[in-house]
């Protein structure tokens, strides 16, 4: 006869507990009782007996539902029970976490960054604001990408009007936001600004500055000649908010004390920075380049070497990067060391393994390139500057420029314009700096058509020089005799620069002095026209002067005059065309609107001074009214006439006496 599995199950739990007790019996040591057998059921003897089964299950679970369900509940009643705060509406709000850059908004973060790579910054700009107001917004990481492009290529006013509109947009700026708006503005030489930035950010802000703010901010101040609050912030960084002392940051502001010349200023901060570092070797070598420096100030070239095999010997113990290596590269270099710094570059191109080890940047270049020219050995400083690429450093204008510059005050144009030649290959934009040198150069070699041929080509190109560079330019064309050309310039560049009055004085006197006084006259002329030039007292004076030389004062005062007519009759038409328009849209919008919106008041008064007027029309009014809309017509209340009324009291007499 088969057993059920139920019955099996009660008859195995019966000798496992039969079992333990006869051994406890037997045994001094206590044994833990056996745990209770729950075995799955994989079977039934009968497909009754799995169904009552199911049943009972089902009955347990009614009357004593399982615990997992009694926690989830009891959690939730926890949760309901929780408050949740207030918001308040002025608080800050928070930036989003990076986890919001996925899906649809990673796929746009993506375009966005493809854009950047091609250099299209105003599409990329452009395309980030049209998305604020679809229904993929970008994320505030998308934003930061795309200001970090502009602060790459200093288009300053760009970045600060994104800023602006994400910010109206209500998209919640992080700390990286806050660092490339203090960089800008440190960039643009306004420090002040960047400091009241960086008060709002500790005051309001969600959240706490970052090592790089204070990085940036002490690196801006010790550039901007603010070394005094450099220093001060440090002390605030350290004291107040409690931040270990940074190597970079003491790097920055013994920076600024050697260009202020204190070598004082340098030791005291490399024992401070000593003494919070625990007073042992400051094992990171950004430090050791500014305090030789500091020692070749006082003449203590020993000291200085000492400190050089501390820092880059062959047992220091110093960690050395790219920036520990230039700032000793650039002491060296600039105190009669250049043999030394050479074997040292050596040594940082053989120890130079990207990605693993970075021993060389674009800096280090920098520092050799200044270094050769230095010692008048420019063909040298090429070779080294075009060697760049194989270390996997890309030569930037700034590098360019730098370099540039050095040849032409060497009288090294042509070498100087072959580098020029080479910056549209590489992928670098000359800009206006770029031009300028070889524009100046080229005016001091008498090559005057060449060097307006760079100003030229500087405007086409989308760059504004600036007003010297143009004043030095049409000099130079007035010193030659080449006025018509001076005066294209003049006509290219009226619009585009704001010249002060000693550059059109100039200009002025240039066309007076070649006899050219119709020129003089139109040049007033264009000048009267734009609203925005301001042809004040002094220099109506001056052009009067000019002209008065052959005769022609009196043309000034007539064609001043004129214009002056010109102007209000213009004016006065404007006003004329105005009430016009506000007329005909007054009537339109009478003729479209139904009278009783113009108000009733109005139509009621009128139609009782109608009514007053005649006996007649008293008298049929009191066998047949007449309805009010009928007297008033379709004629707007406020635009009725005394003879629109009398019209109206003959339409309701002949209306009243056919009603009669």
């Amino acid at each position: 006869m088969a057993l059920s599995k139920l019955s099996f199950l009660t008859h195995l739990k019966y000798i496992a507990t039969h079992c333990h007790r006869h051994r406890h019996h037997h045994h001094h040591h206590h044994l833990p009782p056996p745990s209770i057998i729950s075995l799955r059921f994989l079977s039934y003897s009968s497909a009754e007996e799995a169904a009552a089964e199911r049943r009972r299950r089902k009955r347990r679970l009614r009357i004593e539902p399982p615990l997992s369900s009694l926690h989830r509940t009891q959690q939730q009643q926890q949760k309901q029970q929780i408050p949740k705060p207030i918001q308040n509406p002025n608080s800050p709000k928070l930036p989003e976490p990076i986890s919001e850059l996925s899906g649809k908004r990673h796929d746009l973060h993506n375009r966005i960054l493809t854009l950047i790579r091609e250099n299209d910054l105003d599409e990329a700009a452009l395309f980030t604001r049209h998305s604020v107001y679809s229904n993929c917004r970008p994320t505030i990481y998308t934003v930061n990408a795309v200001l970090n492009a502009q602060l790459r290529q200093s288009k300053y006013s760009d970045l600060l009007s994104l800023h602006r509109f994400i910010i109206q947009a209500g998209i919640a700026p992080n700390i990286i936001t806050h660092n490339l708006i203090f960089q800008t503005y440190l960039d643009c030489r306004k420090p002040d600004t960047a400091l009241e930035h960086y008060k709002q950010l500790i005051n309001d802000a969600p959240f706490n500055p970052s090592p790089t703010t204070y990085r940036i901010l002490i690196k801006g101040l010790v550039d901007n000649g603010k070394v005094d609050k450099a220093l001060e912030l440090k002390d605030e960084i350290i004291g107040v908010r409690g931040f270990t002392p940074d190597p970079l940051v003491y790097h920055y502001l013994m920076v600024g004390c050697v260009r202020n010349l204190d070598s004082e200023g340098v030791f005291r901060l490399f024992d401070e920075l000593k003494e919070k570092m625990g007073g042992g070797v400051i094992e990171d070598g950004v430090v050791y380049g500014d305090l030789m420096k500091g020692y070749f100030m006082k003449g203590m070239e020993n000291e200085a070497m000492e400190c050089y095999e501390e820092a880059v010997g062959e047992n220091s113990k110093v960690r050395m990067n790219a920036v520990a290596y230039n700032s000793v590269l650039d002491a060296l270099c600039k105190n009669g060391k250049f043999d030394v710094a050479l074997k040292l570059f050596d040594r940082m191109l053989q120890q130079h393994n990207p990605p693993r080890y970075l021993a060389v940047n674009l800096g280090s270049f920098n520092v050799i390139v200044d270094g050769y020219c230095a010692q008048g050995r420019f063909e040298d400083a090429i070779d080294v500057f075009r060697k760049m690429g194989d270390y996997r450093c890309s030569p930037d204008v700034l590098s360019y420029n730098n370099l540039i510059d050095q040849l032409c005050k060497n009288g090294m144009l042509v070498e100087a314009e072959d580098l020029y030649g080479e910056m549209d290959g590489k992928g670098v934009k000359p800009d206006e700096y770029t031009y300028g040198l070889l524009m100046d150069t080229c005016l001091e070699k008498d090559r005057v058509d060449d060097g307006a041929g760079y100003f030229r080509k500087m405007v086409d190109t989308g760059l504004r020089p600036n007003l010297a560079v143009y004043n030095r330019l049409v000099d130079k064309l007035v010193k030659l005799k080449k006025i018509d050309e001076a005066k294209s310039f003049y006509y290219l560049m009226v619009k585009k620069l704001k010249m002060d009055n000693a550059s059109y004085k100039f200009m002025m006197e240039a066309l007076a002095d070649n006899d050219q006084m119709d020129e003089l006259i139109k040049m007033v002329d264009g000048m009267l026209d734009d609203e925005a030039i301001e042809l004040d007292l002094e220099l109506q004076e001056f052009a009067k002067e000019l002209l008065g030389r052959v005769g022609r004062g009196e043309e000034l005062m007539e064609l001043m005059e004129k214009k002056e007519k010109e102007k209000a009759e213009a004016k006065a038409k404007e006003a004329e065309a105005a009430e016009a328009a506000k007329r005909s849209a007054k009537a339109a919008v009478a003729s479209l609107l139904p009278s009783k919106l113009f108000g009733n008041k109005e139509a009621e008064t009128e139609s009782k001074e109608a009514n007053g007027n005649g006996s007649e029309a008293a008298s049929v009014n009191e066998g047949a009214p007449v309805e009010e809309a009928t007297i008033v017509g379709s004629v707007p209340a406020d635009m009725n006439t005394k003879e629109d009324v009398i019209q109206g009291e003959t339409e309701a007499k002949s209306d009243a006496a056919t009603g009669q």
